[in-house]
């Protein structure tokens, strides 16, 4: 759906998540109702839904007679959230290769492909997206509905972080990292799959420059386009 298309409340939180994902959406952007209606083509309630369930989420901030914005995660929040993904990613693993089949982890090959494609194509939009997608998937096929919950909201928050403390070229993800947990998986070589999840975790954590805050500019017109 884009723009003046009618839809409901979780629809527009959905939309507004990918745009936050995807980085058209910054950190500490006013997310001011009036726009936001114009743009989906609904009345400021389904907007203000769609803001109350992001907030549930930790996306989205409400201020008492300031509005709402996105969130805009703290230096400290950052390490925070790199380190609950050290705890709950190498679980994910596990239950990846103990709980799937073969043929249950085919959407992770054609989810490469998809991020290949991307990178050929230079559409970091894109790359930004699948990067923090292939972590969902991964726990969505670890078929344990309490961490896939979990990894919906640790995901797109550290988008956040990455609009924040990113390069302006550096990547969610480096290359080729999620080929080799992948292979790893496909192996059943459990411990090997654990020490790859974990280094890339480090590694995208490390690229972070966690002395930078900075706000990027936004161009509303372009946002849900």
């Amino acid at each position: 759906m884009g723009p003046n298309t009618p839809q409901d409340a979780d629809g527009i939180a959905e939309q507004i998540t990918a745009a936050i994902m995807e980085h058209r959406l910054p950190p500490g952007i006013k997310l001011a109702e009036e726009k936001l209606a114009v743009a989906f083509g609904v009345g400021r309630n389904k907007i203000r839904q769609a803001l109350m369930a992001l907030a549930k989420q930790g996306l989205v901030k409400l201020h008492p007679n300031r509005g709402a914005f996105v969130t805009s995660p703290g230096v400290q929040e950052a390490r925070d959230l790199f380190a609950t993904r050290r705890l709950l990613e190498p679980e994910i693993i596990r239950n990846v290769i103990n709980r799937s089949t073969k043929a249950q982890r085919k959407p992770l090959h054609a989810h490469l492909k998809k991020e290949a494609l991307a990178r050929k194509n230079n559409d970091r939009r894109a790359v930004i997206k699948l990067s923090g997608d292939f972590h969902i998937l991964l726990a969505e096929i670890g078929a344990n509905s309490f961490i896939s919950r979990i990894m919906r909201q640790l995901c797109p928050f550290t988008s956040l972080i990455h609009a924040l403390y990113d390069g302006p070229q550096t990547l969610a993800c480096p290359e080729d990292e999620h080929g080799a947990i992948v292979q790893a998986i496909e192996d059943r070589d459990e411990a090997r799959a654990i020490a790859l999840m974990l280094h890339h975790l480090e590694h995208v954590e490390n690229a972070l420059n966690l002395s930078l805050d900075q706000q990027p500019a936004i161009q509303w017109e372009t946002v849900f386009n």
